[in-house]
């Protein structure tokens, strides 16, 4: 059987070499750069599993790697955005299981 929604997910590798897991929940590509949100996919984490966590595409001598967002005036700005991006999803997800 297809699961045909299967979670997409990602490995990343700390300053200390340690993996971590997470599901992206959504990608922002604009003016300003490429963006992710991730959702810690660990248990036993010391990642807080119930928040998510916009990492920004950078290139790194060639090779794309994602970072944090320093700036934090474009962090809130696109944690605006992939929230309203959330809610238009959780509603929309909603509205078809409505019978």
């Amino acid at each position: 059987m297809d699961n045909e929604f299967a979670a997409d997910l990602i490995t990343l590798i700390d300053d200390e070499g340690k993996e971590h897991s997470f599901e992206i929940l959504d990608v922002i590509e604009n003016d300003s750069g490429c963006f992710y949100a991730l959702l810690p996919n660990e248990s036993g984490s010391a990642l807080d599993a119930g928040s998510y966590y916009i990492f920004e595409v950078i290139d790194d001598e060639g090779e794309q790697v994602l970072a944090e967002v320093e700036d934090e005036e474009l962090l809130n700005k696109l944690a605006e955005i992939f929230e309203s991006h959330f809610e238009d999803l959780y509603e929309s997800s909603e509205s078809d299981n409505i019978v």
